[in-house]
C-alpha cells in the first residue's frame, strides 16, 4: 500500500489532536481568532451525495490530478511552490482544472467556472455545505479539499486552508490536512482485520478512513469540535460511519476496550512561556515530551489482550544520555510488549526552526527569531541534547508472561508500506518471548527470501575479511556475521534444526558445541524478530 496525495503543501511531521472544549454544533462551530470568523463544513446529507457525485465525474482523484500536473508543477508544489500548477490549470478550461485551482490552490475562481465543475451541486450547493464563499464576481474556498488514497482506496480529505492559501500564519484552531506525519502513520499500521479501531486525535480524519477498510467498528475521538466538524464531513463524504466522542486523548474511551488503538498526537515538544504560539494541532498542553509519554503509559488500560496500539511521538534525549533510557523508563511499566523505532534526531536548534517555520512564520522575521530563542532557552532549562522521533508499536500480550522490549535506531530507507512488517515483527516478537533457547534451537528456519548476503576481502586472499546479510524489505537491515553465524546462515534452508545445524558446525570448526548453541540461538532471536529467518510454511 502506497500512500498517496497531491496538492500537499507541507510533508514535515505533523498533528492533529485539538486543545478546545467548547460545545458547539458539531456541524456549524464557527470560532473567532483576532476577530475572524474560522468556518467549517457542514454535513447535509443530499448536498454530500451531489458533492461527491461531481468530484466523481470530474474525476477528482489522485492520478488524475497526477496526470494533469505533471512532474514539474508536482514537485513545485511540494516545495510550497504554487505558481507551475497555476500556470497549468489558468490554461485549462475543464472541472479537474477548476476543482484544483479553487480547493487545491485556494485561488480566486469565477462563479459560472465554479457551476460547470460542480452541476450536481450547484454554487449554492457548495455554500450551504460551507465550502466556498463569495468575493467580488467570484469564489474563493474556506476549506482545503483534496484527494487522497493508495492503490486500492480513493477518498477525499476536507481540512482547512494551509498558510499558502491563505497568505496568512495559521490560526490556533488549525484543522490540519494530510502531512508527512500523518501518511507515516497510515503506512506503518498494520492492517489485519480488528474486531475495534480507535482513532486518538483524529483531527479531519485521515487514520479513520484506513481503519474503516479493515476494523469492524471504528471510533473517534479528538477535545476540538472544529476537528470533529472536519471528520464528520469527511466521513459523510467517503460514505463511512464512525462513532464520534468529544474529549482530550483517552479520557472520553475510559472504560472501553479496543483491539486497535492509533494516534498521530499532540508531539511537538513546544515551551510553555508564552513567547510560542500554541496550536492545537500539534500542542498537548504539556511541557517536554509528557503527552507522549502519558499516552504510553495509559492506553493500556483500553487494550483487549492481543491488542495492538501504534503512534507517533517526540522524546527529549539529555545531553550525553542515551535515547532508550528515556523510552524505557516509559513502556516498561506498562505490562505491555513494546518495540519502538526511533527513526529521526534532532539537535535542539534544528527542532526550533522546524516548528517555527511550521506554523507559517518565516526566519526573517523577528517573531520567528523570538520563537527560535524560547525553543533553545526551554530546551537548555532541563538539559535536552537531542529530541528524538520515532514509530511506537505497544501489544497487551493474551499469555501470562514477561513483555517484551525492543528499542531500536533505524534512521535509514525502510520499506514501505511498513504494515505488514510491524504486523509480522510483534508476531515474530511474541513467538521468542514465549519459547525458550531449546524452542528456538528446534526449529528449522529458513532465510527469508529477501535476505542476500555480501562478502568483502582483501585481493588475493582465501577467506573474506567482512560478511554481511541485507534484508530486502522491513526495516531493511544490515548484520554483520562471524564465522559461526556466516556458516549457519549457509545451511539455513529448513532441512536442519538450528540445533542439527550448530552441533554440525561445532564439528567442523573444532568449537565447543555449547559456545556454538549459545552463538547461534542468539544470533537467530536477533534476526528473526526481523524478518530475516522465517519458519517453514507447511
Amino acid at each position: 500500500m502506497r500512500l498517496r496525495m497531491r496538492l500537499r503543501v507541507r510533508m514535515r511531521p505533523r498533528l492533529r489532536l485539538r486543545l478546545r472544549a467548547d460545545r458547539e454544533d458539531l456541524g456549524r462551530a464557527r470560532h473567532t481568532i483576532s476577530g475572524m470568523p474560522t468556518p467549517t463544513p457542514r454535513v447535509v446529507p443530499d448536498l454530500i451525495a451531489a458533492l461527491r457525485a461531481d468530484l466523481t465525474a470530474a474525476p477528482y482523484t489522485v492520478e488524475e490530478v497526477d496526470a494533469f500536473l505533471g512532474p514539474l508543477a508536482a514537485a513545485a508544489l511540494d516545495r510550497e511552490q504554487r505558481l507551475p500548477a497555476q500556470r497549468v490549470t489558468a490554461a485549462a478550461d475543464t472541472a479537474l482544472a477548476t476543482l484544483i485551482r479553487l480547493f487545491g490552490l485556494g485561488d480566486p475562481v469565477d462563479q459560472r467556472e465554479v457551476a460547470r465543475a460542480l452541476p450536481t451541486l450547484g454554487v449554492t450547493g457548495a455554500r450551504d455545505l460551507g465550502l466556498v464563499r463569495d468575493e467580488g464576481d467570484g469564489l474563493v474556498a474556506l476549506v482545503n479539499l483534496r484527494p487522497y488514497g493508495d492503490e486500492r482506496h480513493q477518498w477525499w480529505i476536507a481540512s482547512d486552508l494551509s498558510e499558502l492559501a491563505t497568505g496568512r500564519p495559521l490560526s490556533p484552531d488549525h484543522v490540519l490536512g494530510i502531512g508527512g506525519a500523518s501518511t507515516t502513520l497510515a503506512a506503518w499500521t498494520p492492517r489485519r482485520t480488528f474486531d475495534s479501531a480507535l482513532d486518538v486525535g483524529t483531527g479531519c480524519g485521515v487514520q479513520a478512513l484506513h481503519l474503516g477498510e479493515h476494523a469492524a467498528s471504528v471510533t473517534v475521538t479528538d477535545v476540538s469540535p472544529r476537528a470533529l466538524a472536519f471528520a464528520r464531513f469527511n466521513a459523510a463524504l467517503d460514505s463511512r460511519h464512525w462513532t464520534f466522542v468529544e474529549g482530550s486523548m483517552l479520557d472520553p474511551v475510559a472504560g472501553q476496550q479496543f483491539s486497535l488503538v492509533v494516534s498521530n498526537p499532540p508531539f511537538v515538544i513546544t515551551p510553555r512561556t508564552g513567547a510560542v504560539p500554541l496550536f492545537e494541532y500539534r500542542d498537548g498542553g504539556r511541557a517536554g515530551d509528557d503527552v507522549v509519554a502519558d499516552l504510553v503509559r495509559g492506553v493500556g488500560a483500553i487494550l483487549e489482550p492481543g491488542g495492538v496500539a501504534q503512534f507517533l511521538g517526540n522524546w527529549e534525549i539529555p545531553e550525553g544520555a542515551d535515547w532508550r533510557t528515556r523510552v524505557s523508563a516509559w513502556v516498561c511499566t506498562t505490562g505491555l510488549d513494546a518495540w519502538v523505532v526511533q527513526r529521526e534526531v534532532q539537535d535542539p536548534a534544528e527542532y526550533a526552526e522546524v516548528w517555527a517555520r511550521d506554523s507559517g512564520h518565516h526566519s526573517a522575521t523577528a517573531e520567528f527569531a523570538g520563537m527560535y530563542a524560547a525553543w533553545l532557552d526551554d530546551f537548555a532549562s532541563r538539559g535536552v541534547g537531542s529530541v528524538g522521533f520515532g514509530v511506537i508499536t505497544l501489544q497487551r500480550p493474551e499469555r501470562d508472561r514477561e513483555p517484551f522490549v525492543d528499542l531500536v535506531d533505524a534512521r535509514g530507507p525502510v520499506a514501505l508500506p511498513m504494515g505488514g512488517a510491524v504486523e509480522a515483527g510483534l508476531a515474530a516478537r511474541t513467538w521468542l518471548a514465549e519459547h525458550s533457547d531449546a524452542d528456538v534451537l528446534a526449529q528449522r528456519w529458513v532465510l527469508a527470501d529477501d535476505v542476500t548476503e555480501e562478502r568483502h576481502g582483501r585481493p588475493g586472499a582465501v577467506d573474506p575479511a567482512v560478511i554481511r546479510l541485507h534484508q530486502g524489505g522491513g526495516l531493511r537491515r544490515t548484520i554483520r556475521l562471524d564465522t559461526v553465524t556466516a556458516a549457519y546462515a549457509s545451511v539455513a534452508d529448513g532441512d536442519l534444526t538450528a540445533g542439527q545445524a550448530a552441533t554440525a558446525i561445532a564439528a567442523l570448526l573444532d568449537a565447543g558445541e555449547d559456545g556454538v548453541r549459545a552463538a547461534v540461538v542468539g544470533f537467530l532471536r536477533d534476526a528473526v524478530k526481523d524478518g530475516l529467518f522465517l519458519l517453514p510454511q507447511p
